[in-house]
């Protein structure tokens, strides 16, 4: 997923707004349900202080970001906002539809499998959707911009974004 901004750490539900930005993301879309490459749970483009790192005043101050990025970044958060909501959603529903094909006193394998597979599609779904928006945000930064927001991300190199959207 590209920025390693736009990823997440709150546990907000989606399409809530954050009052307080305070850190920058740095994981996959909320509604996750796993942990694919070791990553935590994510929660950034949809809610929590970190969903909106572009409008709190020290990230824009260190990274040098100008208001017409500002704006052509928001844009680009709710162009697809609707889309990340839609497939955590359907990753929710999925999950839901599994948890009593495991619970079944004798799960029925072939069901459980199939379901395993709507599940890992509709998560797949969500990262692809999510890398989307963030590939979107990289494009309005500037190198040295990107550089910036990299070095001051919280947690360890392995919960960072892959680097399909590095430059």
């Amino acid at each position: 997923m590209a920025l390693a901004l736009a990823g997440s750490l709150s546990a907000q539900p989606p399409g809530q707004q954050p009052d307080t930005p305070q850190q920058l993301p740095q994981g996959p879309p909320p509604g996750h349900g796993g942990q694919p490459g070791g990553r935590p749970h994510m929660h950034g483009p949809m809610g929590g202080p970190e969903a909106r790192w572009w409008v709190n005043p020290a990230v824009v101050q260190k990274i040098g970001l100008t208001q017409d990025q500002q704006k052509q970044i928001d844009g680009l958060y709710q162009k697809h906002r609707l889309k990340l909501i839609d497939t955590s959603a359907a990753v929710e529903r999925e999950e839901a539809m599994l948890e009593p094909l495991l619970e079944a006193d004798r799960p029925d394998e072939a069901k459980v499998l199939a379901q395993i597979d709507r599940v890992a599609q509709a998560r797949a779904e969500l990262e692809k959707a999510y890398a989307r928006m963030l590939l979107g945000f990289r494009s309005v930064l500037t190198v040295e911009q990107w550089k910036k927001l990299q070095a001051d991300r919280p947690g360890p190199p392995q919960d960072r974004q892959p680097d399909l959207l590095k430059r």
